[in-house]
């Protein structure tokens, strides 16, 4: 994996950080491959429990696509005429959202700066994100004349409603953490000196919790946002049988009725 993308799994919990402080971890085509790899991995590997996406620096969490690689690029695809600047959606976008969103395990992203369109949309595709207090969020798309990404135009509406996605998407500008922990984009916000320690605490007991159960929720959420209500409680009939036949479910309870604090094993 490239030394753009950091990987470490530790006690159940798998640490992706984004590597290129000086460039605003920008994503280049060398990050995008080792970040797809990385966020693939961690959803296979059944010893993680947990996952923390982050970000080196004290700028920014991820400013997006690397526009000057971009550059190049395009006109490189201009020249051929193939239209191949944009196959980095399918290649590479469209694989890390659906790892991010799709793993049976919770995903925490620590944001500790700027998340700027496709690192908007990473920070959307977890489950948790903790926010330092000097972050900001924008789209940014329009801004250099292209269309949502990175699942944006799924989780964006989502989240703040279709409304105020359409102008967030339409008009582009800088949303405060305080904005955002207002509009449900950040989960928390905290000083920016203790974002990394809070996210990692949190992420940390996620990764010790009932990891068969939070699968569970994540799929019933999911699978509601599509469906009807009768169909809703269909799946939550499924989803909360197959919890209830888990060791963690028995233990919970036992240790309940004991007057203990359970210790969840992930199965």
């Amino acid at each position: 994996m490239a030394d753009t993308v950091l990987y470490e799994v530790s006690d159940g919990l798998a640490t992706i950080t984004l590597n290129r402080p000086g460039a605003m971890n920008a994503l280049d085509t060398v990050t995008k491959v080792a970040l797809r790899d990385a966020a693939e991995e961690a959803a296979a590997d059944g010893g993680v429990r947990a996952v923390l996406l982050t970000a080196a620096g004290d700028r920014a969490f991820c400013v997006g696509q690397d526009l000057k690689e971009h550059v190049a690029t395009l006109a490189a695809s201009r020249a051929a005429g193939d239209g191949g600047s944009m196959r980095t959606v399918r290649d590479h976008y469209n694989p890390i959202l659906r790892a991010l969103t799709g793993m049976a395990k919770p995903v925490v992203a620590g944001v500790n700066g700027v998340a700027a369109g496709a690192g908007f949309g990473f920070a959307l595709a977890a489950d948790v994100r903790v926010v330092a207090d000097t972050a900001t969020f924008t789209t940014a798309f329009a801004g250099v004349a292209l269309s949502a990404d990175s699942g944006l135009s799924w989780t964006l509406p989502r989240v703040v409603g279709p409304g105020r996605a359409a102008d967030l998407l339409l008009l582009p500008r800088p949303i405060t953490a305080g904005e955002a922990h207002d509009w449900g984009i950040a989960t928390r916000v905290v000083p920016a000196a203790d974002l990394a320690a809070e996210a990692r605490r949190v992420a940390r007991e996620l990764a010790g919790g009932p990891t068969l159960a939070y699968a569970a929720l994540k799929e019933s959420l999911a699978y509601a946002q599509s469906h009807t209500l009768a169909q809703a409680l269909e799946k939550e009939d499924e989803l909360q049988s197959r919890a209830g036949a888990s060791e963690d479910h028995a233990g919970a309870v036992a240790a309940f009725v004991d007057k203990r604090r359970p210790r969840f094993l992930g199965r």
